[in-house]
């Protein structure tokens, strides 16, 4: 039996696991400050399990993103024609905005998220590839 995976190519894998790391790290950090912040100001920051919830659940969405995007890539790539890639990435951005938009809106609405917890963790792969990148242009 074949898996999901097997089709993958091993640089999607392969970045897709540096963006799960960099997720993580940033995911850590967050906790960190909201503990701070709770320290500091309890009664207006909380420390509870809506923020990690929320940050486990948005890091998940921001991965799957971007291994979402890798596969449209990757599926672009492989298109015969230059309009197929054109558009299978424009679909799959469009999809991807619509699973991102859909999670920013459940980490509002339903309370077992701390909307910001929730909502901050998409930023984490974009920011940390742009700071990796800043300091792997320097060696």
């Amino acid at each position: 039996m074949s898996s999901v995976m097997d089709n993958v190519q091993p640089a999607v894998k392969k970045e897709t696991q540096r963006v799960a790391a960099i997720t993580g790290i940033g995911l850590i950090l967050m906790w960190i400050i909201f503990g701070v912040m709770h320290g500091f100001m309890p009664q207006k920051v909380p420390l509870d399990y809506t923020v990690f919830l929320g940050g486990a659940v948005g890091g998940c969405v921001a991965v799957l993103n971007f291994f979402f995007m890798g596969l449209a890539v990757q599926k672009a790539a492989a298109a015969t024609d230059e309009d197929t890639a054109r558009m299978r990435i424009k679909a799959s951005y469009s999809q991807r905005m619509l699973l991102q938009m859909l999670w920013v809106v459940v980490a509002i609405v339903v309370p077992c998220f701390h909307f910001v917890a929730g909502i901050v963790p998409l930023l984490f792969p974009g920011t940390g590839i742009k700071i990796a990148g800043i300091f792997h242009n320097k060696k």
